[in-house]
């Protein structure tokens, strides 16, 4: 069930985007304690950065989508539903970024260093460690890195290992769902409150949330069509029944089941 605007947390996707893209002194910091070394100054920071440049219109919508003026890209998702298929999910968001850069007119010797970063509540990897980092690497020569500029973070709040900073222990707690007296904390945590009182975000938040249920519910709609087309086409009723069903004509029953691919069964 959707939260009230008013219940939403730092780890809700709607205020992760908010306050990180609203406040960017903060999204940098929060990029520098994850990577551990400075970023530049941003020239593009963008909430929900969608990306489409396929033929059939598939794409991906970034939480944190940001550039800065040292020539590198990063990527940064709140990850709070399913955890399954996360790296093939690095994978395809890291082509998506090069994709992009290319049909701006980037020579691939041009491509920006990258990273990509998903924040988790749990220990995904299950391996006890707060923060994974994969680069790609020779499987024959560990130490030899491809060089190809690509790193994926995995940040995990659920971790156990003594592994991490005192300020990135604090802020994995914070997103565990428990406040602290850390400085960057309650800076997010001073954000978050201030936006609940944002009524041009509550507008906002509301519009999104009745436009996700209206997809949702037209989802179902579709699947109890398509329900209906393959129950008319297997024979277990005909057309007339189908129709009434949707309460639609025969016509244009018929119609929508062909234009769907369903073949409609020959009158007896």
């Amino acid at each position: 069930m959707a939260k009230n605007y008013e219940e939403l947390e730092f780890t809700d996707d709607f205020m992760f985007c908010k306050v990180l893209t609203s406040k960017p002194e903060l999204c940098k910091e929060l990029l520098e304690l994850i990577i551990g070394k400075k970023v530049g100054e941003f020239v593009q920071l963008d909430k929900q950065q969608p990306i489409e440049i396929t033929s059939d219109g598939k794409g991906v919508r970034f939480d944190v989508y940001c550039e800065d003026d040292q020539n590198t890209v990063f990527d940064c998702e709140m990850q709070t539903g399913t955890y399954k298929n996360l790296p093939k999910r690095s994978r395809y968001y890291q082509s998506m970024i090069d994709l992009n850069l290319i049909e701006r007119g980037a020579d691939y010797r041009e491509l920006k260093k990258s990273f990509i970063i998903f924040i988790c509540p749990v220990d995904v990897f299950r391996f006890g460690l707060h923060k994974y980092t994969f680069e790609n690497r020779c499987a024959e020569i560990p130490d030899l890195l491809l060089g190809d500029e690509i790193v994926k973070i995995f940040l995990c709040a659920g971790g156990t290992a003594d592994d991490v900073s005192d300020d990135m222990s604090a802020f994995l707690e914070y997103i565990s769902g428990k406040k602290n007296n850390n400085r960057f904390v309650q800076e997010l945590d001073a954000e978050v409150q201030k936006a609940r009182n944002r009524e041009e975000w509550r507008m906002e938040y509301m519009t999104l949330l009745m436009r996700d249920q209206e997809m949702i519910s037209k989802g179902r709609e579709e699947g109890r069509e398509l329900e209906i087309f393959s129950s008319v086409q297997e024979g277990d009723y005909d057309v007339s029944r189908g129709a009434e069903k949707l309460g639609i004509s025969e016509v244009e029953f018929e119609k929508r089941m062909e234009k769907a691919g369903y073949k409609i069964p020959e009158k007896i």
